[in-house]
């Protein structure tokens, strides 16, 4: 039923006099653009709203959203990152009248989503992500994004105290610089517990893709590794196979305790609510809504699992110590002197970078006791 009705959705326009009816009248959405007690939003998702990470933590968030007085929520989910998703986007426009737009998958925004930016410049659009770059891009379109390293460092923390190899592994989708930010975060949370740990990364080359994942956490598992985490749209199948073998599990994206309640430690979670419901709010009041946001934990963008049986009192304590810092503001996950994976100095000694460092957008290195490669 979900894709009959998607493929009816992304078809009306094209097949329907409805497509020609709101191109012949000039001014029909217009009226959008404005203040409005009452407000259409859409919700786009590459994958399915219950695949336990990336489209279930935005999924979750339009459900906060749902709960708003006035606010009208149309979602549609397995959307593609081709010429559907502009179908998906001008349909929702069209046929439900929305005038802010959630494309949620990062392949969304070029040219998806500024292609629609361009022909609907009443509709705003906000995309999750770091692409939007000012004078370059369109005025009604715009990012978001969060610190989700500051939640990798501390599944870090309590890997450090569970491992009892001193080996922990990492199964990551592609090596860009957020896949490298939760990488590096990971083991120096577990190095703040001892110096010693090191962590294996195996790269899948796909932002999901089940069968890899689960080769590369029983990999990861028969080299050593007994604490496991990850970087793909979906940890499902790394946290029941991890935990299946016997690992324990720091979770990504949304919380997955109920796949693995003896072995989840805890988890780095979205807290998009908190962000949606935000832009929607001064979407009805007709404030101009941000171009580039950014928060982390003290922002309420992320937050942490519920620590789960395998953390010891020791462990809760130095996390939630920790986690009281950041939420202050005054912890720094990236500070030197740190040094790569191969021995070079990339923070100096006496440099700390804040959460919002213009040089954490772009980390192109793995840190000193990260077996892996970003080639």
């Amino acid at each position: 039923m979900t894709s009959l009705l998607s493929m009816n959705r992304r078809n009306f326009l094209r097949t329907s006099a409805a497509g020609a009816l709101v191109s012949t009248v000039p001014g029909l959405l217009s009226s959008r653009a404005f203040a409005q007690s009452t407000l259409t939003v859409g919700f786009i998702y590459v994958g399915p709203k219950d695949d336990y990470g990336y489209n279930q933590s935005h999924a979750e968030g339009a459900a906060v959203v749902k709960k708003i007085s006035g606010v009208t929520v149309v979602e549609e989910e397995n959307v593609p990152e081709t010429v559907d998703v502009q179908k998906t986007m001008e349909s929702m426009i069209n046929l439900d009248g929305a005038s802010l737009l959630f494309p949620t998958s990062f392949g969304y925004f070029d040219p998806h989503m500024l292609a629609m930016a361009a022909k609907y410049p009443d509709v705003q659009f906000r995309h999750c992500g770091g692409l939007w770059q000012a004078g370059k891009h369109p005025a009604n379109t715009g990012s978001y994004f969060g610190y989700i390293f500051q939640g990798q460092y501390l599944n870090g923390v309590t890997a450090g105290y569970a491992t009892k190899s001193k080996k922990i592994g990492f199964v990551a989708a592609k090596p860009i610089p957020q896949v490298l930010q939760n990488i590096n975060a990971f083991l120096l949370g577990a190095r703040s517990v001892d110096p010693a740990i090191t962590c294996q990364v195996i790269f899948t080359g796909e932002w999901s893709l089940a069968v890899k994942e689960a080769e590369a956490t029983n990999a990861l598992i028969d080299q050593g590794a007994d604490v496991i985490t990850c970087h793909v749209d979906s940890p499902k199948v790394v946290v029941e196979t991890a935990a299946g073998r016997g690992a324990f599990v720091c979770g990504y994206h949304a919380n997955q305790s109920p796949l693995a309640p003896a072995k989840y430690l805890t988890g780095a979670e979205w807290a998009w609510g908190n962000v949606y419901s935000d832009f929607v709010k001064k979407a009805q009041a007709g404030e101009k809504l941000g171009n580039f946001v950014r928060g982390g934990l003290k922002d309420g963008f992320v937050k942490m699992s519920p620590l789960g049986p395998g953390v010891s009192d020791e462990s809760r304590k130095k996390f939630e110590a920790t986690l009281a810092q950041m939420k202050a503001g005054s912890f720094s996950v990236f500070k030197g002197a740190l040094k790569d994976n191969k021995g070079n100095v990339v923070i100096a000694a006496d440099k700390s970078y804040a959460e919002d460092a213009i040089e954490l957008e772009s980390m192109s290195y793995l840190v000193e006791g990260v077996v892996g490669s970003t080639a």
